[in-house]
Protein backbone atom coordinates (compact mmCIF):
# COMPACT_ATOMS: atom_id res chain seq x y z
CA UNK A 1 0.00 0.00 0.00
CA UNK A 2 1.05 3.33 -0.87
CA UNK A 3 1.89 5.94 2.18
CA UNK A 4 0.59 9.14 1.12
CA UNK A 5 0.37 10.38 4.35
CA UNK A 6 3.85 13.39 3.48
CA UNK A 7 2.98 12.93 -0.29
CA UNK A 8 1.88 16.04 -2.10
CA UNK A 9 -0.61 16.61 -5.17
CA UNK A 10 1.91 16.22 -8.25
CA UNK A 11 3.01 19.94 -9.48
CA UNK A 12 2.85 21.68 -12.58
CA UNK A 13 6.34 20.83 -13.19
CA UNK A 14 5.50 17.34 -12.16
CA UNK A 15 3.11 17.02 -14.91
CA UNK A 16 5.41 18.71 -17.40
CA UNK A 17 7.79 15.90 -16.57
CA UNK A 18 5.29 13.14 -16.87
CA UNK A 19 4.13 14.12 -20.56
CA UNK A 20 7.83 14.76 -21.79
CA UNK A 21 8.44 11.54 -20.27
CA UNK A 22 4.82 10.39 -22.76
CA UNK A 23 6.25 12.21 -25.51
CA UNK A 24 9.74 10.39 -25.15
CA UNK A 25 8.03 6.88 -25.28
CA UNK A 26 5.99 7.62 -28.36
CA UNK A 27 7.65 5.68 -31.75
CA UNK A 28 9.80 8.01 -33.53
CA UNK A 29 7.96 8.65 -36.62
CA UNK A 30 5.13 10.15 -34.44
CA UNK A 31 7.87 12.27 -32.36
CA UNK A 32 9.36 13.56 -35.49
CA UNK A 33 5.79 15.20 -36.55
CA UNK A 34 5.05 16.23 -33.50
CA UNK A 35 8.58 17.76 -32.19
CA UNK A 36 6.76 21.43 -33.14
CA UNK A 37 4.10 21.19 -30.92
CA UNK A 38 4.58 22.98 -27.79
CA UNK A 39 3.25 21.40 -24.55
CA UNK A 40 2.22 23.42 -21.54
CA UNK A 41 0.62 22.72 -18.35
CA UNK A 42 -1.75 25.19 -16.60
CA UNK A 43 -4.20 24.29 -13.55
CA UNK A 44 -7.50 25.10 -16.12
CA UNK A 45 -8.14 25.90 -19.04
CA UNK A 46 -8.86 29.92 -19.19
CA UNK A 47 -12.75 31.64 -19.29
CA UNK A 48 -11.60 32.60 -22.89
CA UNK A 49 -10.95 29.13 -24.07
CA UNK A 50 -13.63 27.48 -22.03
CA UNK A 51 -16.88 30.46 -23.39
CA UNK A 52 -15.02 29.35 -27.18
CA UNK A 53 -15.73 26.10 -26.47
CA UNK A 54 -19.13 26.22 -24.83
CA UNK A 55 -17.77 24.17 -21.82
CA UNK A 56 -19.31 25.80 -18.40
CA UNK A 57 -17.35 23.45 -15.73
CA UNK A 58 -13.57 23.86 -15.95
CA UNK A 59 -13.22 19.98 -14.85
CA UNK A 60 -14.79 19.18 -18.32
CA UNK A 61 -11.40 20.24 -20.20
CA UNK A 62 -8.41 17.77 -19.32
CA UNK A 63 -6.48 19.09 -22.77
CA UNK A 64 -6.66 21.28 -25.86
CA UNK A 65 -5.00 21.06 -28.69
CA UNK A 66 -4.85 24.81 -30.42
CA UNK A 67 -3.37 25.26 -34.06
CA UNK A 68 -3.16 23.98 -37.63
CA UNK A 69 -3.44 20.25 -38.11
CA UNK A 70 -0.82 18.57 -40.57
CA UNK A 71 -3.46 17.92 -43.01
CA UNK A 72 -4.59 21.49 -43.37
CA UNK A 73 -1.44 23.51 -43.79
CA UNK A 74 0.38 24.64 -46.86
CA UNK A 75 3.38 25.77 -47.36
CA UNK A 76 1.98 28.92 -48.68
CA UNK A 77 0.26 29.80 -45.63
CA UNK A 78 2.36 29.25 -42.83
CA UNK A 79 0.95 29.10 -39.11
CA UNK A 80 2.65 32.23 -37.31
CA UNK A 81 2.31 30.29 -33.80
CA UNK A 82 3.40 26.82 -33.89
CA UNK A 83 1.02 24.22 -32.63
CA UNK A 84 0.59 23.92 -29.02
CA UNK A 85 -0.87 21.13 -26.82
CA UNK A 86 -2.40 22.39 -23.46
CA UNK A 87 -2.98 19.78 -20.38
CA UNK A 88 -4.71 20.75 -17.70
CA UNK A 89 -3.44 19.62 -13.77
CA UNK A 90 -6.60 20.46 -11.98
CA UNK A 91 -9.02 18.51 -14.29
CA UNK A 92 -6.72 15.56 -14.70
CA UNK A 93 -5.82 14.98 -10.74
CA UNK A 94 -9.96 15.05 -10.85
CA UNK A 95 -10.38 12.52 -13.34
CA UNK A 96 -7.86 10.43 -11.78
CA UNK A 97 -9.09 10.62 -8.58
CA UNK A 98 -12.77 9.85 -10.03
CA UNK A 99 -11.99 7.12 -12.21
CA UNK A 100 -9.05 5.31 -10.04
CA UNK A 101 -8.26 2.28 -12.58
CA UNK A 102 -5.50 4.09 -13.96
CA UNK A 103 -2.13 5.75 -12.59
CA UNK A 104 -1.61 9.38 -13.48
CA UNK A 105 1.31 8.68 -15.95
CA UNK A 106 -1.40 6.63 -17.79
CA UNK A 107 -3.84 9.40 -17.59
CA UNK A 108 -1.53 11.88 -18.93
CA UNK A 109 -0.41 9.98 -21.71
CA UNK A 110 -3.90 9.15 -22.95
CA UNK A 111 -4.53 12.82 -22.86
CA UNK A 112 -1.53 14.02 -24.66
CA UNK A 113 -1.73 11.56 -27.54
CA UNK A 114 -5.31 12.29 -27.93
CA UNK A 115 -4.07 15.72 -28.46
CA UNK A 116 -1.25 14.80 -30.87
CA UNK A 117 -3.96 13.20 -32.78
CA UNK A 118 -5.81 16.39 -33.41
CA UNK A 119 -2.63 17.51 -34.41
CA UNK A 120 -2.34 14.67 -36.66
CA UNK A 121 -5.91 15.98 -38.35
CA UNK A 122 -7.51 13.30 -36.85
CA UNK A 123 -11.28 14.15 -34.99
CA UNK A 124 -12.57 12.88 -31.51
CA UNK A 125 -14.74 10.25 -33.37
CA UNK A 126 -11.44 9.06 -35.35
CA UNK A 127 -9.33 8.84 -32.08
CA UNK A 128 -13.00 7.15 -30.34
CA UNK A 129 -12.22 4.16 -33.11
CA UNK A 130 -9.11 3.78 -33.52
CA UNK A 131 -9.31 3.08 -29.54
CA UNK A 132 -12.28 0.70 -29.85
CA UNK A 133 -10.39 -1.36 -32.36
CA UNK A 134 -7.55 -1.71 -30.36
Amino acid sequence: MTDWTNAAAPSLDDFATIAGAAFDGLPEPFRRLAREAIVRIDDYADDETLAALGIEDVFELTGLYHGTDLTERSVFDPSPMPPRIFLYRRPLLDEWAERGDVTLGELITHVLVHEIGHHFGLSDDDMHRVEDEA
